[in-house]
């Protein structure tokens, strides 16, 4: 694990950013979540590590890794979605609004048990993205925009890479025996699903709608078709991998490493990384 401190360029982003017009709007939803579920990650750790024993300081280390990390793909998709508000998008404003209201009430009404279980849910579902975007979406990104495709796999790699430490903090701070504790983990999991699919579909709907009032019957018809293939290759895998999560035997340290996405950090570092005392001074 390390933090790194991209410097990304959507001054020229397009909305249509890949081929599949619809695959690209579908992950400009999803680009809304980071922007706001982040910074409240950041609190709820923040506020577990006060209450971890000072001793554990292997679990300490990592955290504060793991924060830094956050607060980098919280800066890029804030920077990425003004983006999309320029393009004409500005229907998103009180969508992420008052989703970001929602994670502002869990934190004021919900308990440490609670946050650190969704919390945990929501790490178990972006480590599952990394592996899409290293290997299912392949043929979704091929001729895609770079910048875009290059900020969500170093993002969900990133989620990869500290896949275990929200599982870790939630096992030390639960105060639930073995049993109890697996079952409020799948609470939160099951939670995260439903909470952040709900909202990645909506706002989804509102961009294709958007697109689509634009078009003719004809055009309508072949993005309807694109979104259909663009659908199917997205939830591919979706059955298996919720399955492996909800096994009383998951542990995220276990699970295994998507094609080629060490390599791929690596070359990432190269091209990207501007390091943590430019990224203070910009």
């Amino acid at each position: 694990m390390k933090a790194r401190f991209p410097k990304f360029d959507f001054s020229s982003l397009r909305a249509h950013w890949a081929p599949n017009q619809e695959f690209a709007q579908r992950a400009n939803a999803a680009s809304l979540i980071p922007a706001y579920i982040e910074p409240y990650l950041l609190k709820v750790m923040m506020q577990a590590k006060k209450r971890i024993d000072p001793s554990k300081t292997a679990l300490h280390r990592e955290l504060d890794i793991f924060i830094k990390q956050e607060m980098q793909h919280c800066r890029q998709h804030i920077a990425f979605n003004k983006r999309m508000h320029d393009l004409g998008y500005e229907l998103l404003k009180p969508v992420e609004a008052e989703f970001e209201a929602t994670f502002a009430r869990f934190l004021a009404t919900k308990s440490l048990r609670f946050n650190l279980a969704y919390s945990e849910g929501f790490e178990s579902l972006s480590a599952t993205a990394c592996v899409l975007y290293f290997e299912d979406y392949n043929e979704l990104l091929e001729h895609a925009d770079p910048e875009p495709t290059n900020m969500w796999r170093w993002h969900l790699a990133e989620e990869f890479e500290h896949r275990t430490v929200c599982s870790d903090v939630y096992h030390e701070l639960s105060g639930l025996n073995p049993v109890f504790a697996y079952f409020y983990r799948l609470y939160g999991y099951f939670y995260a699903i439903v909470h952040l699919g709900r909202f990645q579909l909506m706002v989804s709907k509102k961009l294709l709608d958007h697109d689509r009032s634009t078009m003719t019957p004809a055009q309508v018809k072949q993005s309807v078709a694109r979104d259909k293939v663009a659908r199917k290759i997205m939830g591919r895998h979706f059955i298996s991998n919720f399955l492996k999560i909800c096994s009383p035997f998951y542990n995220p340290l276990t699970r295994r490493e998507p094609k080629g996405y060490r390599e791929y950090l690596t070359a990432f570092e190269a091209r990207y990384d501007r390091g943590p005392a430019t990224d203070l001074a910009a």
